[in-house]
């Protein structure tokens, strides 16, 4: 196959896959938005059923120790994860991908400083650095602590691609044409935001939500009655490893499988664009 065919392929892939990206994560949206019309019970709704039903017909996904109807639960559970995990995209972004942008472009190499800096903070994983962030700022700002912990690579990679773009030959001819600082940011800018923004937005999703996700199941996430994916999957372990019965699958499986989902979605649309 030629070399016009092999991208052509590719292309048509990545088209495809963020085709289904965005589907998955508009139907998770709507039901996100409904989740309070579409859920059989309330949020924390202890007694609903009886406890530990598995699923049924009366109940989809069962119930779950405290008598909580799992379906509703996990569509709650839903609904925190991906608010929490979508403003914490919003700081990757705006500390990671923009602050990489403008810092390209910075005088007396202030920019490779940061650079620096940024390297250093994303050779640690962001796990780590988010507890840390966590164990300074506190539960109740977890996405905050997840953006920032996820924004150094963000950073790096924003900062590569505009030095790459500040530094080209086009980019020197216009400014020896006298085209002036500004122009040349604001064109890059809008570049940047045409090509990558779509894949960084998905991407910051993905691993925000997997980073939440896994400090929530060890207990330093959301906190009750604002129950995510995450601690109702580790609420359902400690459950069961409390009273040596793990038969009840469906109290951690749905959760799960609604996690698995919204990250699954979120990295087909971020594979619409090539990796930096």
């Amino acid at each position: 196959m030629s070399a016009s065919g092999t991208r052509s392929v590719g292309q048509s892939i990545r088209f495809a896959n963020r085709t289904i990206g965005l589907a998955g994560l508009g139907i998770m949206a709507v039901l996100v938005g409904l989740a309070g019309a579409v859920a059989p019970a309330p949020p924390d709704a202890a007694g609903a059923a009886q406890s530990l039903v598995p699923p049924s017909r009366d109940l989809a996904f069962g119930s779950d120790a405290l008598g909580r109807d799992v379906l509703s639960e996990t569509l709650q559970g839903l609904s925190v994860t991906v608010g929490h995990a979508t403003l914490a995209a919003a700081i990757v972004i705006l500390v990671g991908a923009l602050g990489g942008f403008f810092a390209a472009r910075l005088p007396w190499h202030c920019g490779l400083v940061l650079r620096w800096m940024a390297r250093i903070l994303k050779s640690v994983p962001a796990l780590l650095l988010g507890l840390v962030f966590i164990g300074i700022s506190g539960r109740s700002f977890a996405a905050l602590a997840a953006g920032l912990a996820i924004a150094p690579a963000a950073f790096a990679r924003s900062y590569d691609r505009a030095l790459t773009l500040a530094t080209s030959r086009h980019a020197e001819f216009a400014r020896a044409t006298g085209v002036s600082w500004t122009t040349l940011a604001r064109r890059d800018l809008i570049y940047e935001l045409r090509n990558a923004f779509l894949a960084v937005a998905a991407r910051a999703l993905a691993a925000a939500a997997i980073l939440l996700a896994t400090v929530s199941f060890f207990g330093f996430g959301a906190t009750p009655p604002h129950r995510d994916l995450g601690l109702m999957i580790g609420a359902a372990y400690a459950t069961a490893r409390a009273t040596h019965d793990f038969h009840a699958w469906w109290t951690p499986l749905f959760p799960a499988l609604a996690l698995v989902l919204l990250i699954f979605f979120a990295r087909l649309a971020a594979a619409a664009e090539q990796e930096p």
